[in-house]
């Protein structure tokens, strides 16, 4: 079970920032291969959702309130540490951001953009296509709202 923490960027502990980085670089530049601008600049606007298993990081989101990032609330950067997948930690970690931004934000529609292979992923929590997909980074794509 994860122990999950819901923080500002300027709550974030260097040392938990740093296990933030380096699990997104790990999972979307390395597992992925994929060459991006992971530190964005969003990082400071946005609510960071920590996974805790046994005092690490292995699991993640970050949060954004509508017009931050899309014109709704917005989850994005959601991973899961490649040997902690089969717990399915990615169920936990997304329902405790939906939860997050209910609570922190008081709204319940909700805009992603998902690789296009996790639709599925999504659509079990509640979300849905909306339009064509698309690449991001060279990766397929989909928008998809939870009401």
């Amino acid at each position: 079970m994860l122990q999950i923490r819901v923080k500002a960027f300027d709550e974030l502990t260097v040392h938990e920032l740093y296990n933030i980085l380096q699990l997104r670089s790990e999972v979307f530049v390395v597992e992925q291969n994929c060459v991006y601008q992971d530190v964005d600049a969003k990082d400071e606007k946005a609510l960071h959702i920590l996974g805790f298993k046994h005092d690490k990081i292995v699991a993640y989101a970050r949060i954004f309130k509508p017009g931050d990032y899309f014109e709704f609330s917005s989850i994005g950067r959601v991973v899961v540490h490649l040997n902690e997948r089969d717990f399915k930690y990615g169920y936990d970690i997304m329902k405790a951001a939906i939860e997050a931004i209910k609570t922190h934000f008081n709204e319940s529609t909700i805009r992603l953009s998902a690789q296009l292979y996790l639709k599925n992923f999504y659509n079990n929590l509640g979300f849905v296509e909306v339009g064509e997909s698309y690449l991001e980074d060279d990766i397929p794509h989909i928008a998809m709202v939870r009401e």
